[in-house]
């Protein structure tokens, strides 16, 4: 069976789940979709918050979905009012898998950071709508639980070898067994300080990244957290990209007798061939793909068993479509799903990852979002995590609701330099990937 063969067998809705469908909606008529709008909310913080909510035929049945990108917002904003929804309008909602492909195939040029989001907040205000009109959470339609719960790694992080040991002591003791370890920032470890070694003239005088010092500082601080704790945490830490060819090998390298659950992202996706050096090497754990965006990205590093987890954010590969597609190939070739749902990500994606999770055998671990009491008044209904765990409300559909005159109050906050993302850079002045 050749690739294109394998990814054309992952039905995303279960025979049983579709007959159940069937049944609860005989004799109902038929659904369209008559209108949409897009709900952009700061929720009280400083978010860059955006919804798709689509209304049907069927008063008062009408869903929800994320299409959540911080540092290209206002790209989003208009894909959606300007492009996606007048394409839906008429539309049968009933109708995921076909929306959801020639929605990814009317922009001819298909995948990226827009795209995708805008497919996403489509996919998931339809699976909502599904959930809902059968009276049944999303994760019964694609094919009931697996698991009791979704379990989460917390966040830890501190600038020395006691603050770091002290962070996972608390996260331990909230009920988290996964915490990811960092040393200050993405990077922190790595910095050389402000007007410290030799730069160019007329360059940066400020905190600059080095790969050399990151590699042994940071695998000597894991060392040691590691020999203060024990074997009982299971410990990750994200390099986010900063590393490049042999630095990022010999850094598993080093991490190996540790036993860490897993490294995130110690290259670039532009750099992604390296993970077979680092499999000949070393069997400390991949966690990769929180910036890719397109599945070819991620799908030989499956296939050839190069990584052991996913780290894609459900939106920005398309929704719960494309995400239940994804885990159902990782589970043929033993890889683990570990959706990025952290940092500036809502509820609503929040959830849409939740209802994969619960629902996948093929399911590693899920990244820890907390949210503000004023963004659980915005969305009702929000996941809440207990002792290392994500509940979802059990509602029909997606489990959540949003309050447009609540999220109304709270508009977006001015956007600086155009919302890009904080870049590092070396010595020498060169960016650093992110």
């Amino acid at each position: 069976m050749n690739r294109r063969d394998l990814l054309k067998g992952f039905a995303v809705v279960p025979a049983a789940a579709a007959q159940q469908y069937e049944a609860r909606t005989r004799g109902l008529a038929p659904l369209t979709i008559k209108s949409a709008k897009v709900i952009t909310t700061s929720a009280g913080g400083n978010y860059r918050w955006i919804f798709l909510k689509i209304m049907t035929s069927e008063d008062g049945l009408y869903g929800i979905g994320s299409a959540n990108n911080n540092y290209q917002a206002y790209a989003v904003v208009e894909a959606l009012d300007k492009h996606l929804i007048p394409f839906l309008i008429g539309k049968n909602p009933d109708q995921i898998e076909d929306l959801w492909q020639s929605g990814h195939l009317r922009t001819y040029w298909r995948n990226g950071p827009v795209n995708n989001c805008v497919l996403s907040a489509m996919d998931m205000a339809l699976w909502d709508i599904k959930g809902k009109r059968a009276g049944m959470p999303v994760y019964e339609l694609l094919g009931g639980k697996v698991r009791d719960a979704v379990p989460c790694y917390d966040h830890a992080a501190g600038n020395d070898v006691e603050a770091a040991v002290a962070a996972v002591q608390k996260s331990m003791a909230n009920g988290y067994r996964h915490v990811r370890v960092q040393f200050g920032a993405y990077g922190g470890g790595g910095f050389i300080p402000a007007g410290q070694a030799s730069r160019p003239e007329g360059g940066s005088t400020g905190r600059v990244f080095d790969e050399e010092v990151y590699v042994d500082t940071v695998a000597r601080m894991l060392e040691q957290v590691r020999a203060k704790l024990g074997p009982e945490p299971k410990l990750c830490h994200d390099v986010h990209s900063h590393l490049t060819g042999m630095n990022a090998v010999e850094f598993c390298r080093r991490l190996q007798p540790l036993q860490m659950y897993f490294v995130e992202d110690v290259l670039a996706p532009e750099q992604i061939d390296w993970y077979a050096h680092i499999r000949r090497i070393c069997t400390t754990p991949q966690a990769v793909g929180e910036v890719f965006t397109h599945p070819y990205e991620y799908v030989p590093l499956i296939t050839g068993r190069l990584i052991d987890f996913v780290r894609c954010r459900v939106a920005a590969i398309g929704g719960i479509t494309p995400a239940k597609r994804l885990a159902g190939l990782c589970d043929y070739f033993g890889v683990k799903t570990a959706f990025q749902e952290g940092g500036e990500n809502d509820p609503v994606n929040q959830m849409a990852a939740y209802h994969v999770d619960i629902s996948s055998p093929a399911f590693g671990i899920q990244e820890e979002n907390g949210f503000p009491a004023a963004a659980r008044e915005v969305l009702p209904g929000c996941g809440e995590i207990r002792k290392g765990y994500l509940y979802g409300s059990g509602r029909p559909g997606l489990g959540l609701d949003i309050n447009e005159t609540l999220a109304a109050k709270y508009p977006w906050k001015p956007v600086q330099r155009g919302g890009m993302y904080g870049l590092d850079r070396t010595v020498d002045g060169a960016v650093v990937r992110p």
